[in-house]
């Protein structure tokens, strides 16, 4: 299971597991960003590559309107993700 939060802030919360059955929801959220946002992954357990393409995408769409992605609170195994694809050097992680 799958689901987002947004702050008042406007960040936005990853909540459970995002894999290839729970794109389309992520997708919904994601693709109302428009403009450069902070993604909260406290709550996030896991992340597939379909879940990592929906990522990629939205950040490819917001650099080219010059704007990112920032990932926050990745845990262990979810930065490790992150560290072995690659993806650390197209995300900002704090």
């Amino acid at each position: 299971m799958f689901d987002t939060k947004s702050a008042e802030n406007g960040d936005i919360q990853l909540i459970g597991r995002l894999d290839a059955s729970q794109t389309e929801k992520a997708n919904v959220v994601l693709n109302q960003i428009m403009t450069s946002r902070t993604l909260d992954c406290k709550d996030l357990e896991y992340i597939s590559s379909a879940g990592l393409g929906v990522l990629l995408a939205t950040q490819q769409r917001l650099k080219a309107a010059g704007h990112g992605l920032r990932l926050t609170n990745l845990n262990k195994h979810i930065r490790d993700i992150f560290m072995f694809t690659g993806f650390e050097k197209i995300f900002t992680i704090d």
